[in-house]
């Protein structure tokens, strides 16, 4: 694999291996698709933190260079455990499969193009330990130039919101502000708070929350499995965290899939979840149905507006 040059600023010295002894054993799961570049500074950071026993890679496509690394990397390194063979399952199911895999106490599912910084891992793991059961705790997600990611913590994601964030209108009619879902231009909170939605590129789960609550509901292909994932842990009781210095740099857009593939899956996703959150109300059943053709086109809609002001 080639690497990429990415500004990955070192963080406070990450810790021994001795910090949380006796501790539980973290497994982190990868799931692999036609990543590209990005995917070997990636593995480089995850089996350079010292609190890593176990490196679940699960490729669903990778071009037979990238494979054949994969497959020599496993061989390698004893942590490094490859599942291949299963074709392009899909996000949500390749990620089950890699949690049903891994030998961890603790789970952290991280991105393939996403690079861990120094105690990311060791701050995920210590928090996730006294919550209450289910939880997640989900890093700070930030761009190569370290601004917060859009999409890191965000709030309740309704079908209003969702198409007046997409649109932009959340942002441009002050109104209407308070249906915008992501909180990146907050202020960044001093300590661990709650949030109901946060991305599912960085974040820790114990493994008896994670099959508490069933795990990724596979329905999903691409997108929106980690909202919903954050959903049914707080209506299981359970709480969804958002850390600030639990860091992780993501490139997005390494994987070689076209956006416009991206975002149509995105928004066939948010149909599918808001059809779930209307439950057995006939009203919000029928609204969910009305709105998914206008949220399945706002979201395929971004990348074609990208797409025609770069030729303009």
């Amino acid at each position: 694999m080639n690497g990429i040059a990415t500004p990955i600023v070192a963080a406070e010295a990450a810790p021994s291996r001795d910090f949380l002894r006796p501790r539980r054993s973290v497994s982190v799961v990868m799931v692999v698709y036609m990543t590209g570049e990005a995917l070997e500074q990636s593995l480089a950071c995850v089996l350079a933190d010292p609190l890593v026993d176990e490196l679940v890679v699960v490729d669903n496509g990778s071009a037979p260079v990238q494979a054949a690394q994969l497959r020599a990397l496993s061989e390698q390194d004893s942590r490094v455990v490859l599942v291949a063979g299963q074709g392009n399952v899909g996000f949500a199911k390749g990620a089950n499969l890699g949690a049903r895999t891994a030998k961890g106490d603790l789970l952290v599912f991280l991105n393939p193009d996403a690079f861990l910084q120094p105690g990311c891992v060791a701050a995920l793991v210590r928090e996730i330990e006294d919550q209450p059961v289910p939880s997640i705790v989900g890093g700070r997600v930030l761009n190569p130039d370290r601004t917060e990611q859009r999409g890191a913590r965000r709030g309740e994601i309704t079908p209003i919101s969702a198409l007046l964030s997409m649109s932009g209108l959340a942002k441009a009619v002050p109104a209407w502000g308070r249906f915008e879902v992501h909180w990146e231009q907050d202020a960044l909170p001093d300590q661990v708070a709650p949030a109901p939605t946060i991305s599912g590129a960085c974040f820790c789960m114990r493994r008896e929350d994670f099959e508490r609550v069933q795990g990724f509901d596979e329905g999903y292909f691409l997108h929106v499995e980690d909202v919903d994932l954050c959903w049914r842990v707080r209506e299981a009781g359970g709480r969804v965290l958002f850390h600030p210095k639990a860091e992780v740099i993501h490139i997005g857009g390494a994987s070689q899939t076209s956006r416009l593939k991206v975002e149509f899956h995105k928004g066939v996703g948010l149909a599918r979840y808001f059809r779930k959150r209307a439950g057995a109300s006939k009203g919000a059943k029928l609204a969910a149905l009305i709105l998914a053709p206008l949220v399945i086109g706002a979201a395929v809609a971004r990348p074609l507006m990208r797409r025609a002001k770069k030729r303009a």
